[in-house]
């Protein structure tokens, strides 16, 4: 059973038992991401989760990845757009060392010079290689096309630049202004005992002050192109269209439409593009949401003498949709959306993140049969109504990489759609 409790700071600790389990994942999800950095500070929330694991006021670098692994689990981090999460999985026994390590590096980070410039070093490397990453960069971009000049449209990793300068200073001021305890939230699946990780979190967490964060900017899709030649093998092109958030109530219809148009091997995009005029080797589809926005993308890479005609073929996939998609297709994608979350359901370390994201977005964890009613509910109806909605709503992003001279432009292609 699902048990949550809130300590009197706004600390949040959700738990999930999983019973026959021998083990357990147990993280903190911290609700500050990318999204929430001025431009001065963009690449800040992923450097200073790299900063987490340098070393503490008691441990070293080495200390924290021993003390983890001489146990037989294993640590982890991630930063995204909203969230920076830090995890473990780890043995039934070893719960509490976990939770320990996990609170120090997150609330203890030493920042110390020599590990800031060593792992400087790492991420400009890391930088480095998404950019000779075609179909890596290539998102970023589409993401900084789709959302401009804000927020959720500046890169994760952050720019050369800002990595080249940030110090402890900025690490400790992006701390005290975001990793707020309201902002904070312990979840925990697998083989876990409720009252002793809420015992554990009072006192590690519980001595943080309540406090105001900074008011979160809004997003706002605006679309447009970006077009990057370079003299690759192949034009890797995204497209994106605006999706909804994961409060709106056409989430679930986005999503089956996104599975049914580039999901799987069975999908439309996949069926006409690859297996019919093998124009591409890589072709998929997929619906992002966010707290207020969200983000249909679409992706292929093909050669430089194809990309027009694959430009093409997509967009006219797209302008069938509202008219011929069929109920066995929705079918199957509400199919494999429910299989996805249930086989999910097997798994600690995915419980314990849908916990921690459920609960930040809702403030509560909807039961999985709630969820899975959710999806059961989308028909053929709803998945031809948010296909139309998409073909003439206007808006598009797009972004190519590579020898993508003969590509046609994004607003031809968003006219042709809404035509």
């Amino acid at each position: 059973m699902i048990t949550l409790t809130t300590l009197s700071n706004g600390f949040r600790i959700v738990t999930d038992p999983m019973p026959g389990l021998q083990s357990a994942t147990v993280g903190v999800w911290v609700g500050a991401g990318a999204r929430h950095e001025t431009a001065g500070q963009t690449g800040i929330a992923h450097f200073l989760e790299h900063m987490a694991f340098k070393g503490t006021a008691r441990r070293s670098a080495r200390q924290i990845a021993e003390a983890i692994e001489d146990v037989g689990g294993y640590i982890n981090a991630y930063t995204s757009r909203e969230t920076t999460a830090y995890y473990a999985r780890v043995l039934a026994a070893d719960v509490p060392l976990a939770l320990d390590v996990i609170a120090d590096i997150v609330l203890n980070p030493a920042f110390d010079p020599a590990e800031i410039e060593t792992e400087r070093h790492v991420i400009l490397q890391e930088i480095g290689q998404a950019l000779d990453t075609p179909d890596d960069i290539v998102f970023d971009w589409l993401q900084e096309t789709a959302f401009p000049d804000q927020p959720m449209g500046r890169p994760i990793l952050g720019p050369a630049e800002n990595v080249a300068r940030f110090a402890a200073p900025d690490f400790r001021g992006f701390v005290q202004g975001h990793y707020t305890p309201a902002r904070m939230i312990l979840a925990a699946a697998g083989a876990v005992d409720h009252g002793r990780l809420v015992d554990a979190a009072e006192a590690l967490f519980g001595g943080l002050g309540a406090r105001a964060a900074p008011a979160q900017l809004p997003a706002r899709f605006a679309g447009g192109e970006r077009r990057e030649l370079r003299d690759l093998e192949q034009v890797h092109m995204a497209l994106a269209f605006p999706a909804p958030a994961w409060s709106d109530p056409d989430l679930y219809a986005a999503q089956i439409y996104a599975t049914l148009m580039g999901g799987g091997m069975s999908s439309r995009l996949f069926q006409t593009l690859r297996e019919e005029a093998g124009l591409c080797y890589s072709v998929f589809a997929q619906a992002s949401a966010h707290e207020d926005t969200g983000i249909l993308t679409l992706y292929a890479g093909t050669g430089a003498e194809d990309v027009a005609e694959l430009a093409e073929r997509t967009i006219a996939e797209l302008r069938r949709a509202p008219g011929d998609i069929t109920r066995a297709e929705v079918d199957r994608a509400r199919a494999q959306m429910r299989a996805g979350l249930l086989m999910g359901q097997e798994s600690p370390s995915a419980r314990a993140e849908r916990l921690a994201r459920h609960l930040a977005i809702w403030d509560r964890v909807p039961p999985i049969e709630e969820i899975v009613a959710r999806i059961d509910a989308v028909g053929l109806t709803e998945a031809r109504g948010f296909a139309e909605a998409l073909a003439a709503g206007g808006q598009m992003a797009m972004a190519l990489y590579g020898p993508a001279e003969g590509a046609p432009d994004a607003a031809t292609l968003a006219a042709r759609l809404a035509a």
